[in-house]
Order: C-alpha cells, then structure tokens, then sequence
C-alpha cells in the first residue's frame, strides 16, 4: 500500500492508502477542517526523517524526545509546541519549526 504525504494548512500528515482519494479521506476523517495545501504519493513504503536536516548531528540532547514532550504538553498545537520547544532548548524558530513538524508526523 502506498504511502501518502499530505500537507494541509495545519499539519504534516502521513498515511498508507490504495489511492490519492483514500487518502484525502483518512485526512477528512481526522482532521475535517484542514485544508490540503499538497498531496504527494511517496517512492517507498517507508518515511525518513535526516537527523543532519533537522541540525541533530552531534549533539547529547534528545531532540525528538524534547519535541514530544513540547507536543504533548501543547496537546498538539503546533504553534504553541514550537514556542516551547524555543524555550526549553534556545533554538531559533525555524530549526524549532522543523523539529517540532518533524515529530508530529512521527505521530509524538
């Protein structure tokens, strides 16, 4: 089954479907009021996320487990997710911006 990349006006989601229409629909019956920006049917069955992308090359801090507990004490509002993720680690908003996004597709 193929594997799906929606953005919409508030999320990044991913999600297996057997065709684009299915897709849209497993987005509709999870988020109603998003809007898709953009569909993409991925290459492979599989979604990879590069530490190098996200800045975490090299470092002790668990960045993942920080951006979901951003996520999760923001009972995922992004915006307010990455507003402490900036806090709690001094990171500026973009590299806050892609971590926290890319955690939430992990499904945090």
């Amino acid at each position: 089954m193929p594997l799906f990349e929606i953005e919409t006006d508030s999320h990044i989601f991913i999600t297996w479907a057997k065709d684009e229409p299915a897709a849209r629909e497993v987005l509709r019956e999870a988020y109603p009021t998003d809007q898709i920006a953009r569909i993409t049917k991925r290459p492979r069955d599989s979604w990879v996320i590069s530490k190098a992308a996200l800045g975490a090359t090299g470092r002790s801090l668990a960045i993942c487990s920080i951006a979901r507990e951003c996520l999760s004490k923001s009972s995922g509002d992004k915006l307010q997710a990455i507003r402490l993720y900036m806090s709690e680690t001094g990171s500026d908003l973009e590299k806050a911006r892609r971590i926290i996004e890319s955690n939430m597709v992990m499904g945090w």
